[in-house]
């Protein structure tokens, strides 16, 4: 049975991350400064303001519990937008619209959080991504590329058993050098 037989008025799960050139989403020690602009390098891209207008409305993050403690750690870049972390730590709750999740992962996206949210972001780490590719729970990939080479670090995509094929939906370049590529899935394209 697929989501879409479970729930007719399915949301959309988008896998949302940067990554290096390299395929690296932090460096070994964990650390992402890198992400951090040079500044307007590439002439004909975007201004970063733009990718704001072509984003639809985010309904709810999904993020996994190092990501959580990155973005206390950095400036907690969610605002009021209700936020699950799935964890089986306890972690400190800061914030009144952030729950925190332990268990399955299917019945956290049909049971959960379909029937509240239409759209629903994964932002890391990568263990909880592999996970939602592992489990077909991914229906769109939107990956910003970074122009910088790390040489070492934590991969987003790790090793899959599985080949999944994917459809090349958009590509913006911003002016900072990064690149976005989205795909949606091909398996469920008609």
């Amino acid at each position: 049975m697929s989501r879409d037989d479970v729930n007719p008025n399915k949301s959309t799960v988008i896998l949302h991350v940067v990554s290096s050139l390299d395929g690296f989403i932090a460096k070994k020690d964990n650390t992402v400064a890198w992400l951090d602009s040079p500044g307007d390098v590439y002439e004909r891209g975007v201004s970063a303001d733009r990718g704001q207008e072509v984003v639809e409305p985010v309904y709810c993050f999904v993020l996994g519990s190092r990501t959580y403690e990155h973005a206390l750690e950095l400036g907690w870049p969610y605002g009021d937008s209700p936020t699950i972390v799935v964890t089986n730590r306890e972690l400190p709750a800061t914030r009144k619209s952030v729950e925190f999740y332990s268990g399955d992962l299917k019945r956290l996206v049909e049971v959960v959080l379909a029937p509240r949210y239409k759209n629903i972001w994964l932002v890391g780490g990568a263990i909880l991504c592999q996970s939602f590719l592992t489990l077909g729970l991914v229906d769109e990939i939107r990956l910003t590329i970074a122009p910088v080479l790390l040489g070492d670090g934590l991969r987003l995509f790790g090793t899959s058993e599985a080949e999944q094929r994917w459809k090349l939906k958009d590509v913006v370049a911003y002016k900072n050098g990064f690149v976005e590529l989205s795909y949606c899935s091909a398996v469920k394209l008609s």
